[in-house]
């Protein structure tokens, strides 16, 4: 039997960050073999995480990142059980591990597909690696989702990320020359439209994109405050009463947050006029930490 002393117990710890009676203990299993004493961590902190599945994870944290020259942009939200493990310099290096797989990786549609993706670190699947954190940091965690942008013409994506995490945007904008998607007017454009959209909380770019279940839902609602009142006058209300709807949820329509003078689409349609140059906001995506998701 190989005598398991403190230092071996520390370099364990150390690769793993497990606890150090876990660390002793799998150690003994495997007569002082680090690598045999890691593989059983390894899968005593997969069956651990499986226990801790089902306790609520709903702190965590939104992170992102811009690379490709601005080209491809990454979006996630991780969540943990508790604000103290996403505070945790642990948990931000596997927040960061999580973004450079999909980096990496090809795209896909769903989380679901993502965790089955092969993973090139010490795991076979991103599932796997997720759920040995699980059994390393102690707590239920897991991806909730993610945007990947590739933009393949001119243009740029562009993130921000607000209140240390709690909330962050991803957008992408496209132009028609690469003179002006390097200039100093459509990278303040974008900086702008990512703080509206995480003050402001568009649910769609234009008005055509709302889904027609949304927009009969807010008429009916109007139509119930109304029901008193004649069936002409209430349908002239309504049409007013949706059009500050579609200027409080669609993004340009949204009075801008830093002159509420001037709508998102005057803003773009000013660069765009300076530039000359047309530029289009393509997409978006925002996430709070913790927020409900419609499948």
């Amino acid at each position: 039997m190989a005598e398991i002393t403190v230092q071996l117990i520390k370099t364990l710890r150390d690769k793993t960050n497990a606890g150090m009676m876990d660390c002793k203990s799998a150690l003994a299993e495997a007569d002082g073999d680090i690598a045999e004493a890691e593989t059983i961590l390894r899968k005593k902190g997969i069956a651990d995480a499986e226990k801790k599945a089902g306790r609520a994870a709903k702190e965590g944290v939104i992170a992102s990142r811009i690379i490709d020259g601005e080209k491809t942009g990454i979006l996630v939200e991780v969540n943990c059980e508790t604000d103290f493990v996403a505070k945790n310099e642990n948990f931000t290096s596997f927040v960061e591990a999580i973004i450079d797989h999909i980096a990496t990786s090809d795209s896909v549609a769903t989380v679901e597909e993502l965790l089955a993706q092969p993973y090139a670190g010490d795991a076979d699947t991103l599932d796997e690696f997720i759920k040995a954190k699980v059994g390393q940091l102690g707590e239920n965690m897991g991806l909730a989702r993610f945007a990947k942008y590739e933009l393949a013409g001119e243009g740029a994506v562009a993130s921000y990320i607000h209140m240390a995490g709690r909330v962050g945007v991803l957008l992408e904008m496209t132009a028609g020359k690469a003179d002006t998607a390097q200039s100093e007017g459509f990278r303040t454009l974008a900086k702008d439209l990512t703080l509206q959209i995480a003050a402001a909380q568009p649910i769609c770019i234009t008005r055509d994109e709302v889904p027609e279940a949304l927009v009969e839902n807010e008429k009916d609602i109007f139509r119930e405050q109304m029901k008193d009142k004649p069936a002409e006058i209430i349908e002239k209300i309504i049409g007013g009463k949706m059009g500050k709807f579609y200027s409080t949820n669609c993004l340009l329509e949204q009075a801008f947050i830093k002159d509420g003078d001037k709508s998102i689409q005057s803003l773009i349609d000013a660069v765009a006029k300076e530039s000359g140059d047309e530029i289009t906001v393509t997409k978006f995506a925002r996430f709070a930490v913790g927020e409900e998701v419609e499948g």
